[in-house]
């Protein structure tokens, strides 16, 4: 009779442990991509990106008209923005503008995106129409304002009972409240595009369990949906702080900075110095105050909201 020893496998031949997929669940579960993946988009962005804030960064502490050779002037360009008061309004501004298009568009794009995750009659048509604005650049949208709300010959001529002398440009206060609503205008179907998909994921469990419970429709729409909206809603508020820090060809075409400076946001006060009084590094200077601001302000909204802590327990199932 002979007998048969199995030696032990060696490290070689030991099998890699196999992470296993949740209970209940068929997914399978797959290891983390390599960063070759990434490559790619990582060249593209810092050529495309990084590079050119560098630049910028450099530019802003030299003397530059455009011809020539650029002069360090390390911290001349800074000191005279800061000390200029169309740059402190204009800071002021851009943060009013920004607060303006939050408070408006956040309400607006979440009830109009629950309504469009619903399954009422000429939903999907009406949605449509809704979303054209969407479709149309900023310069497109903000010559059609510009023409429609024309002193002369647009609706507020036609309509004097109620825009008085039916100049909304003249005044500050009626000027932003046209830069304010040609954004929300355009930019709240996008936000709402977002709040559809984010309404659309919530399980349809938790309806019918508050159902159950007797909770009205409202009810469950400030219990079930809002709270489920959470991380689209933190989503959407980013991209309007940032889109609102950055406008500028709604400022350019409407107002041009108009009455005076009293619309002059700091993308348009950029604008000016660097491709109308040829001053590239005070430019290049707003630019990266802009750059900076965005970034805190975002990096606040992350923080505050408690974004950054969140992880998915699903990370690897395909």
């Amino acid at each position: 009779m002979t007998t048969q020893t199995t030696s032990a496998p060696t490290a070689a031949e030991t099998p890699k442990k196999v992470r296993r997929r949740p209970e209940g669940s068929s997914a399978v579960l797959v290891g983390r991509p390599g960063f070759v993946w990434a490559l790619p988009a990582t060249l593209f962005f810092a050529l495309f990106a990084i590079a050119p804030l560098i630049m910028v960064a450099v530019l802003s502490f030299m003397s530059w008209n455009g011809l020539g050779s650029p002069q360090w002037v390390g911290t001349d360009n800074w000191s005279r923005i800061l000390d200029d008061p169309v740059m402190i309004n204009s800071i002021w501004l851009t943060l009013l503008l920004t607060a303006l298009g939050v408070a408006i568009q956040t309400p607006l794009s979440i009830v109009l995106g629950v309504w469009a995750a619903g399954h009422q009659r000429n939903r999907a048509v009406l949605s449509a129409i809704y979303f054209i604005p969407l479709l149309l650049s900023s310069t497109a949208v903000s010559v059609l304002w510009r023409a429609l709300l024309d002193p002369n010959f647009g609706i507020p001529a036609r309509a004097t009972w109620l825009f008085g002398d039916g100049n909304l440009f003249g005044k500050q206060a009626t000027a932003i409240g046209v830069l304010a609503f040609v954004s929300t205008w355009q930019f709240t179907p996008f936000h709402t595009l977002i709040y559809q998909g984010a309404a659309r994921a919530v399980p349809d469990v938790l309806y019918q369990a508050a159902e159950i419970d007797g909770a009205g429709r409202y009810r469950q729409f400030f219990h079930i949906t809002l709270p489920q909206l959470r991380n689209s809603m933190i989503t959407s508020m980013i991209l309007m702080i940032v889109g609102g820090l950055t406008t500028f060809e709604t400022v350019l075409i409407l107002t041009q900075g108009g009455p005076g400076s009293d619309t002059t946001i700091s993308a348009y006060y950029m604008y000016q110095k660097a491709f109308k009084s040829f001053d590239f590094g005070a430019g290049s200077a707003i630019a990266l105050c802009l750059v900076v601001a965005a970034t805190i302000i975002s990096l606040i909204v992350v923080r505050v909201s408690g974004y950054d802590k969140m992880r998915s327990d699903m990370e690897g199932v395909s």
